[in-house]
């Protein structure tokens, strides 16, 4: 049985005290007996007033909230994946970047977002995340962690199935959703979609999200949840900030994938064709 903890936060435009309130969940993620904690999209900085957001925008190597969930990792000696910041490229574009930091502080894998939202909501909320950032190309699975070989999304990538069902076949046992999700796609489409990628994959997954009303006016969903390869869910938490914990059992993977093998069933799909 392995512990994990799930911060539910609510970023604001500050990154150092965004950066101590992680470094304050990593402490509390391992007092209460967690081996791993999981952090939302965009743990380091919500902010969608361009001008002021571009002067705490840095390069990996520069970021000082990376650099302090590190020395807050070693610290602690605990696995940390920081669901996303905004790093700033070589090239000056941005990119939405996971984390997975080991016990010691290092850096053992990263993961730039492969879909951006671009969005009208109804509500007349517009999003254009590709107006900002650039999109990832590769995908990642991060062996040796404590929930196993760890696949890794963001947010918008809960969509496409595609991705999971690769991470899947890679070998991943346990799927990072770290998230920024609106209320009306949330209150429709968040929980549905979790448990419908967990069931698909046959693996857990493990989202962390960012809550409530945020300094620059937006609001997000919150309800941060980890869903078994049943669709069963150990944690939901509800709209507000704070700290919650699950405990995953790895055989539950090979019991469930046996019971459904979906998996391996899977086959190449042929081209369409239309009559």
């Amino acid at each position: 049985m392995t512990r994990i903890a799930l911060l539910q936060a609510q970023t604001g435009i500050d990154p150092r005290r965004n950066g101590a309130a992680l470094v304050d969940a990593v402490a509390k993620a391992r007092e209460g007996g967690a081996a791993m904690l999981f952090t939302p999209e965009m743990s380091g900085l919500l902010d969608r007033e361009r001008e002021r957001a571009a002067a705490n925008l840095f390069a990996q190597a520069d970021d000082p909230v990376l650099g302090m969930v590190q020395e807050a990792a070693a610290r602690e000696g605990l696995w940390v994946h920081l669901g996303s910041l905004a790093i700033r490229r070589e090239d000056g574009l941005l990119a939405n970047r996971a984390f997975v930091i080991d016990p010691a502080g290092t850096i053992r894998a990263t993961y730039d977002k492969l879909h951006l939202f671009d969005v009208d909501l109804p509500t007349g909320e517009s999003w254009r995340e590709s107006a900002s950032y650039a999109a990832g190309e590769g995908t990642v699975v991060v062996e040796g962690t404590p929930v196993g070989r760890l696949g890794l999304a963001i947010c918008y990538d809960i969509r496409f199935p595609a991705l999971f069902a690769a991470l899947a076949e890679a070998g991943a046992d346990s799927i990072a959703v770290p998230a920024a999700f609106t209320v009306p796609t949330g209150q429709a489409h968040w929980e549905i979609l979790l448990r419908a990628r967990a069931i698909e994959a046959g693996l857990f997954v493990v989202a962390a999200a960012q809550a409530g009303q945020h300094e620059d006016g937006r609001t997000t969903y919150g309800h941060s949840l980890v869903a078994d390869p049943w669709g069963e869910l150990l944690l939901h938490m509800d709209g507000a900030r704070g700290l919650g914990f699950a405990d995953l059992e790895k055989a539950r993977i090979a019991e469930v994938r046996g019971r459904v093998p979906a998996l391996s069933h899977r086959r190449a799909i042929p081209p369409v064709a239309l009559r």
